[in-house]
């Protein structure tokens, strides 16, 4: 006589499964938080008001030893890649489109990659932690692409940094 299964087994294996699937979902998703945070250990920064009007702000090194941080430019939120040897904050291509910023006049720069051809524009504002400047320069670079940016001289110049270990502190006074 052949034994019928009993008609809650169905259910349960289907329940297993799914419990299977979302258990590895919820797995993927953690492990992805945990490698964004690795990669911009920056995304909420917080800024330290002091006595004389001044900001400061501290940023950790990520596991490739850059400091990448979450900003703002002209009130949309942008990843930064900050780079002292950039004169200006670099703008891949596309990301400036999203952003809708014009590009001016053609300019050539001398990058690790060779010379490029970039276009000028100027930023309403730019926003790291609660240090805001106003009317910066930049460039638009056509050939790069992605979501991350160069937050060069033509935006830290006006600040004062130090870097300590694993630790980056900028004040703008």
């Amino acid at each position: 006589m052949d034994k019928q299964p009993h008609p809650t087994q169905g259910i349960g294996k289907v329940m297993t499964t799914v419990a299977w699937l979302l258990a590895l979902g919820l797995l993927a998703w953690i492990f992805a938080g945990f490698e964004a945070r690795e990669n911009n250990p920056n995304q909420s920064i917080s800024t330290q008001q002091l006595k004389d009007g001044g900001r400061v702000i501290t940023l950790q090194r990520n596991r490739s030893g850059h400091y990448v941080a979450d900003g703002f430019i002209n009130g949309e939120r942008v990843t930064f890649l900050l780079d002292t040897g950039a004169s200006d904050i670099s703008i891949p291509g596309d990301l400036a489109e999203k952003l809708g910023l014009q590009r001016g006049p053609r300019q050539q720069y001398n990058t690790a990659n060779g010379v490029i051809t970039g276009y000028l524009t100027r930023l309403d504002s730019v926003r790291l932690g609660e240090i805001e400047l106003h009317d910066v320069r930049a460039s638009i670079n056509p050939r790069e692409q992605g979501e991350a940016l160069l937050l060069g001289m033509s935006f830290l110049r006006h600040l004062e940094f130090s870097q300590h270990g694993d630790t980056l502190t900028i004040r703008q006074y």
